[in-house]
């Protein structure tokens, strides 16, 4: 590797992505290969280092629990490395009715991608962070970075649709439906050991 390679490392707010790409209604682009996307972003004379994908799995869903477990394994079989955080259970109470009832809340994954973020800048893992996000409680991190470790480069993309919404974090590009869908994962994927994960049936293209 040529030594003025620039290195890039991609942080991936998982649920933020897949609920804007949920908003498309095109299920199929929710099976969507992290480290394509990543690749795609690089400029030129830049190697793709890393890609971190955050999220939370929802256990008390069976059926999203084991599909999301499924994608999970798809996208590191491809590269990607992911970072899981965890929801906490919260009782809530409707003020009209006085009915009670257990939420959840995500807990967590934003801080996990702000504190990456910043470790890998001050540690001079990277000349260039890409932040795939429009989680405005994000910018401190940002901030961050670009007062203590101005040589690194920090580049928003938003999900799709949520440019406007991520206007706070000064987002350079739109991750675009087209986009996604050039950088899709395979049907299935050997995990080793004989075991396959395939894509849900719910994420088949449109033939």
């Amino acid at each position: 590797m040529p030594d003025e390679m620039r290195r890039v490392i991609v942080y991936i707010d998982g649920f933020n992505l897949y609920h804007a790409i949920d908003a498309l209604h095109k299920p199929w682009l929710k099976w969507v290969d992290l480290n394509a996307i990543g690749l795609s972003l690089l400029r030129q004379g830049e190697i793709l280092k890393t890609v971190k994908y955050f999220s939370a799995y929802a256990t008390w869903m069976p059926q999203r629990y084991a599909r999301h477990r499924d994608y999970v394994s798809a996208i590191a079989a491809h590269g990607a490395i992911p970072h899981m955080a965890k929801f906490k259970a919260k009782p809530r109470k409707c003020l009209s009715c006085q009915s009670t009832w257990i939420g959840h809340e995500e807990k967590e994954t934003d801080v996990q991608i702000a504190v990456h973020m910043v470790c890998d800048a001050l540690r001079g893992e990277a000349e260039r962070l890409i932040v795939i996000s429009a989680d405005t409680d994000l910018s401190p991190a940002i901030a961050a970075i670009a007062k203590l470790a101005p040589q690194c480069e920090v580049f928003v993309a938003s999900p799709p649709g949520r440019f406007a919404k991520g206007r706070g974090l000064k987002p350079g590009i739109e991750i675009t439906a087209g986009r996604l869908n050039r950088c899709l994962l395979p049907e299935k994927i050997s995990m080793g050991g004989g075991r396959v994960v395939s894509r849900p049936p719910s994420y088949a293209p449109p033939t």
